[in-house]
């Protein structure tokens, strides 16, 4: 396996100033998703749902209880309106369950039907094997993790970050 040259940028961290070194990284983080996300939505593995919809189905199998719509939309990147719409149409199409919040009679529960979870697990296998050819034809197994450890780090609220970075 060979990995892409790193850019000449990347080399000369050390020259350029941190503002500049954090835009220069969001911006190859950005063209990363833009140009992963093209391909995996051109696969041949969502059986009828969106990207969005599958997001939303993946969401709700990661919970270990019925969500309510706000807890969920802090998951998925939908405005609530949004969000409500595609709930909405999932649980038409009978992949998502709705059901009345016994603490509050505004709001609803939200849970995988049967249909729902065995479908996300069917559209998930095959998106993971996707994912995993692309990841791992680009990246070495030490690349993957620092990924994973640096992606994971940028995911932690404010509250979790340490007293200094460096």
């Amino acid at each position: 396996m060979t990995t892409a040259p790193v850019a000449p940028a990347a080399t000369h961290a050390s020259s350029r100033g941190r503002t500049r070194l954090a835009n220069d990284a969001w911006e190859a983080a950005l063209g990363a998703h833009t140009a992963l996300m093209r391909r995996f939505t051109e696969d041949d593995v969502w059986a009828g749902l969106s990207m969005r919809d599958y997001d939303v189905l993946y969401t709700l199998s990661k919970c270990d209880a019925p969500q309510r719509l706000s807890d969920l939309g802090r998951h998925v990147m939908l405005s609530q309106p949004g969000l409500s719409r595609l709930v909405d149409r999932l649980v038409e199409r009978g992949l998502v369950g709705r059901c009345a919040d016994p603490t509050d009679a505004r709001a609803a529960h939200l849970s995988l039907t049967a249909e729902g979870r065995a479908l996300q697990r069917r559209v998930g296998r095959a998106h993971g094997a996707s994912v995993a050819a692309a990841l791992t034809a680009r990246l070495t197994d030490e690349e993957l993790a620092l990924l994973e450890s640096l992606s994971r780090k940028l995911s932690l609220p404010d509250d979790d970050l340490p007293e200094e970075t460096p």
